[in-house]
C-alpha cells in the first residue's frame, strides 16, 4: 500500500510553506497531500528558488494513489483569510491555520490521509486572535476526542515521552497523580510494542526534583506520587524503572538499558532530544486515533522567505509518519 499523508503547512508567515516546498524535492515512498494556500506556496517557491508544480488535490474524486514525484507537490487548497508576509505575523490569519489542522484530523479520522506531518504553528498569534490554543497535541487530542494524549520526541533511539505538556512550571507538580502517569506509561509503552516493535520495552521514569527529591528532603512528590505510581505500573506489567534523576538518566551508559525516558514535564526532557539531534528531532504525538507527527522547532520568522531554513526535521517527520502508517 502507497501511503497517502498529508502535511499541513502551519504558519504562513513563519518557514513551513517553504519546508513543505522543500520536503516535495525529494524522494517520499508515500502520496504527499500539501494542505495550505496555492498561492502562498508559488510565492514561497519564487522567493526561494524552489521550481515546483503545484497539482490540485481533488479529495471528492476517487483515484488511485500514486507515489510521490520529486519536483511536484498536490495541494488540498485552503485559502488564506488575508495575504501573507514572511516574518509578519498576522492574528487575522490564525482561522486558516486551524482550517489546515482541522481538515488533517477530519481526513485522517476519515481514513482519508494514513498520518498527519505537521509544520510549525505559532501559539501566541492563535491566542492573539480570541482562540485558546496550547498546541498541535492538545487541539489534536481534543478534535479527536482522545482523552490521554502524549508528547513523545524522537531522534535515533533517544525516545523521551511526556507526562504534562504545556504548562507553566508552577502547575506540574498539582498536574501529576498517580493515574496520570500510569495511563501515560500505558500508553507510551503500548506505542513502542505496537509501532517500533520492541517487546516488554523498558521505561526510565524520571524524578520531578533535584536527586529524585532526596529522599524527601528537596520535594516529596517523589514520594506521594512519582514512585508509588512507578510501583503500580511494575504491577501492571510495565517495565518500568524510577523515579531517577534527570540530570543522570541520560547519562549514555543509563540509557541504554532503556527503550524510553518518562519525564515530568516540558523543558525537563526536551532539551536533551534537541541537543542530541535537532535537525532530525521528531515530535510524536501518541494516544490518537491516527499518526501524528511533526518537526521538533517553531516558525522561525526570521528565516522566512530566505531559503535558509532546514527542512530535515520536516524530512525525519515525514519519513517516520511512513514508517508508522505501515504498522
Amino acid at each position: 500500500m502507497i501511503p497517502r499523508i498529508a502535511v499541513t503547512s502551519g504558519e504562513p508567515a513563519g518557514i513551513g510553506p517553504e519546508l513543505c516546498l522543500a520536503l516535495s524535492q525529494r524522494e517520499l515512498d508515500c502520496e504527499l497531500v500539501c494542505l495550505g494556500d496555492v498561492g502562498l506556496l508559488a510565492e514561497r517557491a519564487r522567493l526561494t528558488g524552489i521550481a515546483i508544480e503545484l497539482r490540485p488535490y481533488a479529495a471528492h474524486e476517487p483515484r488511485a494513489r500514486k507515489r510521490h514525484t520529486p519536483g511536484t507537490l498536490l495541494v488540498e487548497p485552503e485559502p488564506l483569510n488575508v495575504a501573507s508576509t514572511p516574518g509578519r505575523l498576522d492574528k487575522r490569519n490564525s482561522p486558516y491555520v486551524l482550517a489546515l489542522l482541522d481538515r488533517a484530523v477530519d481526513g485522517a479520522l476519515a481514513g482519508e490521509f494514513d498520518a498527519v506531518v505537521t509544520a510549525p504553528v505559532h501559539k501566541g498569534v492563535i491566542n492573539d486572535a480570541g482562540v485558546t490554543f496550547l498546541g498541535h497535541t492538545e487541539y489534536f487530542a481534543q478534535r479527536a476526542h482522545a482523552a490521554h494524549p502524549v508528547m513523545m520526541l524522537t531522534t535515533g533511539t533517544l525516545r523521551v515521552a511526556l507526562a504534562t505538556t504545556h504548562l507553566p512550571l508552577a502547575a506540574v507538580s498539582a498536574a501529576l497523580t498517580i493515574e496520570s502517569l500510569c495511563r501515560t506509561a500505558a500508553i507510551l509503552a503500548g506505542a513502542l510494542t505496537d509501532w517500533w516493535g520492541i517487546r516488554a520495552p523498558h521505561i526510565a521514569v524520571c524524578g520531578l526534583n533535584p536527586h529524585a527529591g532526596e529522599g524527601g528532603y528537596l520535594g516529596d512528590e517523589e514520594l506521594r506520587v512519582i514512585g508509588p505510581a512507578v510501583e503500580r505500573m511494575q504491577r501492571e506489567g510495565i517495565q518500568a524503572r524510577g523515579p531517577l534523576p534527570a540530570d543522570t538518566v541520560f547519562v549514555p551508559r543509563l540509557l541504554q538499558g532503556f527503550d524510553a525516558v518518562l519525564a515530568m514535564y516540558h523543558d525537563q526532557g526536551l532539551p536533551v532530544v534537541k541537543f542530541a539531534g535537532f535537525e532530525s528531532a521528531v515530535n510524536v504525538t501518541l494516544g490518537l486515533p491516527f499518526v501524528r507527527t511533526s518537526v521538533d522547532h517553531g516558525t522561525a520568522l526570521e528565516l522566512a522567505g530566505t531559503g535558509r531554513a532546514d527542512a530535515g526535521s520536516l524530512a525525519a517527520a515525514m519519513d517516520l509518519g511512513i514508517e508508522l502508517s505501515r504498522q
